[in-house]
């Protein structure tokens, strides 16, 4: 788990000498394993492994995981590496399973020895992805699992690579829904909820929000993830007929809604999908380019953002997986951003262990590709989404104002475009 051989000096002093000093060794060993979470300076790669839903509910986003930890590893090591060592990803799969995530990082640290380890896709398998990590001392930087759960752990290994914690990502729908005139906020509102440790949160602020600012609620059910018929649900959300749909959802079931919305042609003048609507590929694909028009969602990188490295980013990642830069995918960007936080440490410190990750990054501002970063001793960032929306068949930013790349479109058009 640490240097691959460890020169021990014989002291021919006699075997009591001789077993005394085998013993502190030992323990010294195991003190610095502790204390750098299994690695030091050493020679060779620099392994780093993630576990990743590649397959199961979560697989769409957990690809696009994989496509901005691979992107920011070629591009590291195109330019030298990490102080002179190449980035080697180990990556496994954890079939979006909370169990599996468990055992995939533990065989990672114990088993592979990895340097260093990179987060999931999820709050779900976050959470006990990021205890394993806790407790072999691994510094986790993890794109895509910041429910309020994960920080509720109070781990000071654990750094959530966006610009806010997920219950924030309704807060800038909610900011530009309420900043509209009275006459055109909507007066009633639905809420449909994933029960899951980042979508339900998002919806529920939501809805705390618009009931103090009069929004009634006219309608609002949490399903289980194994949901996969959405029709009574939306049949409900219909006939209760609100102006505002908020939707607490990962990706499927987002599909699903918004499949069954437009099988029975109701179409609510505000729509927000918390995850799901800001996939810019699978989004127009699994619900028809068509029907995108109008619904919003939050992200935290954009096309033409001046962001630190930002350019680099878009460039390369046309290169390698084709498409333009209005179908790069957030979370692809949020991956990205996590290794540049790993070449930033190393630049500082000029060292990289996960002692050293974990105290360097605590300290100051980091900028990545989502802007400026900074986390307080929990792991949450302190900063804001923007809000997107599809239009012309695109994501664009939309508000605040300062970021906006567009107007915003209200009321949504009907299905079809």
């Amino acid at each position: 788990m640490y240097a691959k051989d460890r020169q021990r000096h014989q002291w021919m002093a006699g075997p009591v000498m001789a077993a005394a000093l085998a013993v502190t060794t030992a323990l010294a060993a195991c003190a610095s394993d502790a204390n750098n979470g299994g690695n030091a300076t050493k020679a060779g790669p620099l392994v780093i492994g993630a576990s990743i839903s590649l397959t199961g509910d979560f697989a769409d986003s957990g690809k696009a995981v994989k496509n901005g930890y691979q992107l920011w590893a070629d591009t590291v090591n195109a330019k030298g590496g990490i102080l002179g060592r190449q980035v080697q990803l180990k990556i496994v799969d954890d079939t979006s399973s909370t169990t599996q995530v468990v055992t995939n990082y533990q065989n990672l640290i114990n088993k592979d020895k990895v340097d260093l380890v990179f987060g999931p896709f999820s709050t779900l398998l976050t959470i006990p992805a990021s205890q394993v990590a806790k407790r072999y001392g691994y510094a986790f930087i993890e794109p895509a699992g910041g429910g309020p759960k994960v920080f509720e752990q109070k781990l000071s290994n654990l750094f959530f690579v966006q610009p806010a914690p997920v219950v924030k990502q309704g807060d800038v729908f909610g900011d530009w829904l309420l900043s509209l005139p009275a006459d055109a906020r909507p007066k009633t509102a639905a809420y449909t909820e994933l029960d899951d440790p980042f979508a339900t949160p998002i919806a529920e602020n939501l809805r705390t929000r618009f009931e103090a600012a009069g929004i009634r609620t006219v309608y609002k059910q949490v399903y289980p993830a194994e949901t996969q018929d959405f029709s009574p649900i939306v049949a409900k959300v219909a006939a209760a007929k609100p102006d505002v749909l908020v939707g607490g959802t990962q990706s499927e079931d987002a599909y699903g809604i918004v499949k069954s919305l437009v099988q029975l042609q109701f179409s609510p003048k505000f729509m927000f999908l918390s995850n799901g609507a800001n996939s810019p590929v699978e989004f127009p694909d699994k619900v028809g380019a068509p029907n995108t028009a109008g619904i919003m969602s939050s992200g935290d990188w954009f096309p033409g953002t001046d962001a630190f490295g930002s350019a680099e980013f878009a460039t390369a990642y046309t290169k390698k997986y084709g498409g333009t830069v209005n179908t790069i995918d957030n979370t692809s960007a949020e991956a990205y951003a996590a290794g540049q936080l790993v070449e930033a440490v190393a630049k500082k410190a000029g060292k990289i262990d996960n002692a050293t990750v974990i105290a360097t990054l605590h300290k100051g501002t980091w900028p990545t590709i989502l802007g400026d970063l900074q986390w307080d001793a929990t792991g949450a960032p302190s900063g804001s989404y923007v809000l997107i929306q599809w239009q012309n068949g695109n994501l664009v930013p939309v508000y605040p104002q300062a970021k906006a790349k567009a107007q915003p479109l209200y009321p949504k058009p009907a299905w079809g475009g």
